[in-house]
């Protein structure tokens, strides 16, 4: 069984089918022949998520038989995905969904239909040309990551020949333009937050330079900011794709499925033939195209206002998954944990996260109607945090945790407060504040050492709370006001919110001795 068997016409679709295989049921070679002469959408990264969302979703779509256009790969970073993950397999590709059971899906993925480089080094560069310039193309889209978006005035000055992602796109928008000001919808489909304004603003940063350059027309200006021809809508994308998995590679060649070997590129890019992801998946994205739209909601996609996905974005960021992620994650590594999945098993850490999204923060969630957040919460309790084939750890999520917590937990006591609402029932999230004052000295709860995460304040906080230490009796814990009352690390000055000196009992506790995180937890999330 091999994925260029499906086009060589040696596919024997029984055999697949027999051992769980889902194949498309759409006619590939046609699907192409359209989509090469009347192209509709465009993404640039080739990556893994790419894989196994937007073009798997478009693949559910073209299934529905109610579409009859694929999508076309760019990519510009690391060119030898498509050298090694695509070319040699005929753009085709196999999704395996992993499942909080232990069990897997399988979903041979024929949604894409080229698979370009792009850069001016490769003849591919003219087809993106070509493409840009017909009338038909409706979207151009992003999953390049949120660094991908980056820029600097050394390619600002390189001129209509760039080097960065951004300035690719520009230059080919500009082609675009020259076609006769065809519209466009620029959508960022990256996991950050406002994401289109992100990429719009580096369009804009490489079009107002070569214009001032004399390079580009002022014209080009005024097409990219005339929101009848081009938009840059924003989208909330939620999906965790890890590499390729060594049980996942296992089970495939069990099947008989041949073409699973791993594939990591000079560029430390790692993938394979086929594609690994979590079950559970949400794009929502704002309807603001201005040229038609590949129907993307056939395969899952959730369409809406601006206003709605800000709400979502609010949602997840502040209630729904990441404070239960750094939760779990500052007092995981105190508990010597390496595995999301094994805290999952955890009845105290469990319950601790649980109780944090629906007793604490739900109180203030605005719920975006597309989304419902308890449903959302459940998803990540039960089914995305317990897979046992997602190797996250604690150790990974807790990095740059200073600069996460005004949003996971000062926002919620943020909107505590501006709503009047009662502060004694916040126990958990202040009980997490806490805990990263004794996360910050590096010792697990038997006193062993650990190193904590990369930060870029961890020396900073360290050095506040060096005067402490764990196991001593009647220390002074005063230095506590100069870490909590600071703005920049947890949003507001605790002390102001009527926290500080709550959180400061718990670090007393906390502090104890050897098992007193474990037992701290545990008292303050049964009393919860």
């Amino acid at each position: 069984m091999k994925l260029k068997d499906i086009l060589s016409g040696q596919l024997n679709a029984a055999a697949w089918e027999q051992k769980g295989y889902e194949l498309p049921k759409f006619d590939i070679k046609a699907l192409r022949e359209r989509t090469y002469k009347e192209p509709t959408w465009v993404h640039f990264g080739g990556g893994n998520i790419f894989r196994a969302f937007p073009a798997a979703i478009l693949n559910d779509a073209l299934n529905t038989g109610q579409y009859d256009r694929g999508v076309i790969v760019a990519e510009t970073f690391d060119f030898e995905v498509i050298d090694k993950a695509y070319q040699p397999y005929d753009n085709l590709s196999l999704y395996v969904a992993l499942r909080s059971d232990g069990n897997i899906e399988k979903k041979v993925i024929a949604s894409v239909t080229e698979a370009l480089k792009a850069d001016y080094q490769f003849q591919d560069w003219q087809r993106l040309v070509d493409i840009f310039r017909q009338p038909s193309l409706q979207m151009i889209s992003f999953t390049i990551t949120e660094k991908g978006y980056s820029y600097n005035d050394a390619d600002l000055a390189r001129g209509l020949k760039p080097v960065f992602a951004l300035g690719k796109v520009t230059a080919l928008l500009y082609e675009r333009y020259q076609a006769g000001q065809l519209p466009l919808t620029i959508q960022s489909m990256d996991n950050c937050s406002h994401n289109g304004d992100k990429v719009r603003q580096g369009v804009m940063a490489y079009a107002e330079r070569w214009a001032k350059d004399g390079l580009v027309e002022e014209g080009f200006l005024s097409y990219l900011k005339d929101e009848t021809k081009v938009t840059f809508p924003w989208s909330m994308i939620d999906k965790i794709t890890p590499r390729p998995h060594e049980k996942v590679k296992e089970l495939l060649q069990q099947d008989g499925f041949e073409d699973n070997n791993y594939i990591e590129t000079e560029r430390h890019t790692f993938t394979a033939p086929f594609v690994n992801a979590e079950e559970v998946q949400y794009l929502v994205i704002e309807d603001n195209y201005t040229n038609g739209r590949p129907p993307l909601h056939l395969g899952g996609a959730l369409y809406t206002t601006r206003e709605t996905v800000d709400k979502v974005e609010t949602m997840k960021v502040t209630t729904c998954l990441n404070p239960l992620h750094t939760a779990m994650s500052i007092y995981g590594c105190m508990l010597g944990y390496t595995l999301i999945s094994a805290e999952m098993q955890d009845d105290d850490l469990r319950a601790f996260i649980q109780k944090i999204g629906y007793m604490e923060a739900m109180p203030v969630v605005t719920d975006p109607g597309v989304l419902n957040p308890y449903e959302f919460i459940g998803a990540v309790i039960n089914k995305r945090l317990p897979n046992p084939f997602m190797p996250d750890a604690p150790q990974r999520i807790a990095m740059d945790t200073s600069q996460k917590l005004p949003i996971r937990f000062g926002e919620t006591i943020k909107k505590y407060i501006a709503r009047g609402l009662d502060m004694k029932n916040l126990v958990l999230i202040p009980l997490t504040l806490a805990g990263y004052a004794r996360y910050l000295k590096g010792l697990k709860d038997d006193l062993t050492p650990f190193e904590p995460s990369p930060d870029p304040m961890l020396q900073e906080l360290q050095q506040i709370v060096s005067p402490l230490e764990v196991g001593r009796q009647n220390q002074d814990f005063s230095c506590l006001k100069q870490l909590y009352s600071r703005k920049d690390v947890f949003g507001l000055d605790l002390y102001q919110a009527g926290l500080g000196e709550q959180i400061e009992d718990y670090v007393k506790e906390l502090f104890a001795g050897a098992g007193a995180v474990r037992k701290t937890l545990h008292k303050y999330v049964a009393q919860r």
